[in-house]
């Protein structure tokens, strides 16, 4: 539908450029933005626009980016209309400026075949950085002339992703770089696919199956066969050198390879086809389950149960999958990790893994015969679940589990399974934020009534004075929110020590941070940098490039400070100290009052939270007051609410407060401890005990 004169005159008027030239097609480019685009996205899509015809590079650049950008935003998201402006600005500002018309004229299909707005920013980043490494140097001279071949490697972009994956065009673009970065006209022949050289490589680039060129065909596939509709994201680890990216789903689509190279007698297509088969059967079967209360090994060992049982779901549904998923399935030999120089973890859970898909397997271990029984048993009974796998897991990791498999060697051969997915979704963390708003937010993470009132416990060492050794998940500490009361008892506590309020509050302002600094070289900014202005103009008058960062602004040159606090609210707070009317827990609740009231005036960040204990088996955490909560009505009920009772075991709710201090991103970290006697539980006969354990966690702290 035609959008109305008034519509279209506004959106004329959006765009701040002049070029009279537009007129004519600007019409039919807002009817296809107006169909596929958001408000907010026209309206990005203008300012991109504008953005682009300031650059002073003619109608040409802005006439390419209004006709070819609504798709490509329609296809990989709306940020791409800011990416690729900002990308033609950052490269207006540099000598390279006669490649912008072939970067907006080929951006359209690179985006198309990249298919994904992180490979798209991956593709952006390879020619700034081609830019900066054939720029401004010829046979060893500084000069300033543009990129040489730059223009003919963007015309040659449709070719180059049609015919190779990210990571080839990437070795593509690398080779002739190191070799011709230094001589101009060999550089051009080169990029723009003349040369014997230049075909030569491509040629070797070119292998497997491009994932761009079967998504359609895929996509059907996963449609007709599991019902899935989920869009399929591809990523390649030509732009991630740091890690090697493994298959995964999220909330954003399926994430795949870009390319599949045939192995072992399995096309690539085939290769696509069990990864989606086998993400299919997660999205079918699995059910998340929480992570907090299971070791790095024990998740491991559920993560690779988990898998194999997806496998054997998706070969009873369709059984000519089988002969793919064990060719594809590596088959580790019994024998090959049986040193004592290497960690065999991964190793026997392989094994595992094949011997569940495989009846032939041949393997004797006891254990893994064991458990591989208990598992089928499993399978045949029609009971099975992720919940009943993972406590197979657990038992045979625990069975299983050998001195060296510690090591930070681990020994990897033949027990990768490619087309496995890395797992993300099986986890739940429901330690995902900082504070007790992982509580709060209980009902939109789709974490059930029960999980919300009954954590699984977490699991901390406790430290052995009379071994010098730590004792590996030895305390059990349950974490809650805690119950809420009278805010007003709080109040009228602040009011019986008005005076020392007052007080406090004058000695807060005169510590809240005042000192303003400035922050120079910014391209926007409150006010004019006279300094790098004057020196701008000087270059822009004497023909060099001027510094666009002619702005500053201020700042507070304020503190940067975390504070936990971790209140004992052992059975001994009830008492009432000699002198005194009131108990402990009542001179607990002002001091903490006061503290908080004044730290709050400060601005600091800092949370609150009480503990006690019932034996290692039970140490109560609650959370009184969080990171990003302020000290109001609701904190302030907490407080009041607050109960004394047990014992006092403070190791492990030290360990449990500094793993919630350790992750705010603060300059420095304070953790307070508000106690009324030494570390002590029913279970623990040397009173030394506790107490060393408590001393030696400050003492690692240290380290």
């Amino acid at each position: 539908m035609a959008l109305s004169e008034e519509a279209l005159q506004a959106h004329r008027e959006q765009l701040k450029c002049g070029f009279k030239d537009l007129d004519e097609f600007f019409p039919q480019c807002m009817d296809e933005a107006e169909a596929l685009l958001s408000p907010q996205g026209i309206k990005d899509y203008l300012d991109g626009a504008s953005l682009v015809c300031m650059i002073g590079r003619g109608v040409g650049p802005v006439l390419t980016y209004l006709e070819e950008m609504p798709g490509i935003a329609s296809k990989l998201g709306e940020e791409t209309l800011n990416i690729i402006s900002q990308a033609v600005w950052k490269m207006s500002r540099t000598t390279n400026g006669v490649s912008i018309p072939p970067f907006l004229q080929t951006i359209g299909e690179a985006s198309r075949r990249l298919g994904s707005v992180e490979l798209l920013e991956g593709y952006i980043e390879m020619v700034f950085d081609f830019m900066d490494r054939t720029s401004g140097s010829i046979h060893g001279i500084h000069t300033t002339i543009p990129s040489p071949g730059l223009p003919d490697f963007l015309n040659q972009v449709p070719t180059l992703f049609n015919a190779l994956s990210c990571e080839g065009v990437r070795n593509w673009v690398e080779y002739g770089i190191r070799n011709y970065s230094n001589h101009p006209e060999r550089q051009k022949d080169y990029f723009s696919l003349q040369s014997a050289d230049s075909k030569a490589v491509m040629q070797r680039e070119r292998h497997g199956t491009l994932f761009m060129d079967n998504e359609r065909s895929l996509d059907l596939y996963l449609r007709c066969l599991w019902d899935d509709h989920e869009h399929l994201v591809p990523y390649s680890s030509a732009f991630d050198e740091l890690r090697k990216p493994r298959p995964y789903y999220d909330g954003y689509g399926i994430r795949v390879p870009d390319v599949y190279d045939d192995r072992d007698g399995i096309s690539g297509l085939n290769r696509y086809r069990i990864l989606l088969a086998h993400i299919a059967g997660h999205r079918k079967w699995t059910e998340a389950i929480v992570a907090d209360n299971f070791s790095p090994f024990q998740r491991e060992a559920i993560e690779h149960l988990e898998d194999a049982r997806i496998d054997r779901l998706l070969m009873a549904k369709y059984p000519g999958l089988k002969p793919l998923l064990l060719a594809l399935h590596p088959r580790p030999d019994e024998h090959d990790c049986d040193n004592e120089k290497e960690s065999c973890i991964r190793h026997r859970l392989a094994m595992f893994s094949y011997a569940a898909l495989c009846h032939d397997h041949g393997y004797e271990n006891e254990d893994l015969l064991e458990f591989l029984g208990r598992f089928n048993e499993l399978m045949a009974s029609g009971e099975h679940s992720t919940k009943a796998i993972a406590s197979i897991a657990v038992s045979y990791i625990a069975r299983t589990r050998r001195q060296m498999d510690q090591s930070p060697k681990i020994y990897f051969k033949d027990t990768e399974v490619d087309y496995r997915d890395d797992n993300r979704h099986m986890w739940r963390f429901i330690e995902e934020s900082d504070d007790e708003e992982m509580f709060e937010d209980a009902a939109k993470r789709q974490v059930s009534h029960e999980e919300q009132e009954g954590l699984p416990p977490r699991h901390y060492k406790e430290w052995d004075y009379n071994t010098k050794t730590y004792r590996p998940d030895w305390v059990s500490l349950y974490e809650t929110l805690h119950p809420s009361g009278d805010a007003g008892k709080i109040d009228r506590l602040l009011a019986k020590h008005d005076a020392l309020a007052k007080q406090l509050k004058r000695i807060l302002d005169l510590l809240k941070p005042q000192q303003m600094v400035r922050v120079r070289y910014q391209e926007e900014g409150s006010e004019l940098d006279l300094d790098v202005a004057i020196r701008s103009l000087i270059d822009f008058k004497a023909g060099s490039q001027p510094d666009p960062r002619i702005n500053m602004s201020h700042k507070h040159d304020g503190r940067d400070i975390a504070v936990m606090l971790l209140l004992d609210l052992s059975a001994s707070l009830n008492d009432i100290p000699e002198g005194a009317e009131q108990t402990i827990l009542e001179l607990s609740q002002e001091a903490v009052s006061l503290l908080s009231m004044a730290i709050e005036g400060l601005g600091d960040d800092f949370a609150i939270a009480g503990f006690s204990s019932n034996t290692r088996h039970e140490v109560h955490y609650q959370h009184i007051k969080g990171f990003g909560e302020h000290w109001d009505d609701t904190v302030k009920s907490r407080l009041a609410a607050m109960e004394a009772g047990y014992s006092t075991r403070m190791g492990g709710a030290l360990r449990h407060a500094s793993h919630y201090l350790g992750a705010r991103n603060a300059d420095k970290k304070l953790l307070l401890v508000l106690t009324d006697g030494e570390p002590s539980d029913i279970d623990v006969s040397d009173p030394q005990l506790l107490i060393q354990d408590t001393l030696f966690f400050f003492i690692d702290m240290e380290k």
